[in-house]
């Protein structure tokens, strides 16, 4: 399990250091000028937290022994493989539905169907989240996420908004 984390940790790692060499294409500071981030802020930063995290991970495991348990059990499988395929579905939909709509359908399968939580804790999420997108995102920040057929719907609150 050891020489599992130690190898995805290096991945990730190595994966951080490409998207941060990316991103530092783009301004990684606060533009005066727009009165938001530059556009390789949020990839460069996250970059960075994901790579110190996997750090973590990598220094921890120094000096632990293997104990050769194996990295996945078959029900870890099985639960990794129904996100993934609903990630992609996901995915899938954000072009059509838009992303609200698509995270909103992810949210809902994956706390009440996958999650087995709740009605008012899934009701709550699923309500809350496209709202908090929303205002972060488009009020906040003035990056417009893909809408989808749904793009008319949002014509009243840009009015209000713009």
């Amino acid at each position: 399990m050891l020489t599992a984390d130690r190898i995805v940790a290096l991945s990730i790692i190595g994966a951080s250091i490409y998207f941060m060499i990316h991103a530092v294409a783009l301004p990684i500071g606060w533009e005066g000028e727009t009165g938001g981030p530059g556009g390789g802020a949020f990839p460069f930063w996250l970059s960075l937290i994901m790579a110190l995290c996997a750090g973590g991970v990598l220094v921890r495991s120094i000096g632990e022994e293997d104990t050769g348990a194996p990295f996945f059990d078959p029900a870890t499988v099985r639960s990794v493989l129904a996100v993934a395929a609903a990630l992609v579905v996901t995915i899938a939909l954000i072009p059509w539905a838009g992303a609200y709509v698509a995270i909103t359908l992810f949210l809902l399968w994956y706390l009440r169907v996958f999650g087995g939580h709740s009605w008012v804790l899934t009701a709550s999420l699923v309500l809350a989240t496209p709202l908090f997108l929303f205002f972060f995102f488009e009020v906040a920040l003035k990056i417009l996420l893909p809408k989808g057929w749904t793009e008319p719907l949002f014509l009243p609150l840009y009015a209000t908004f713009f």
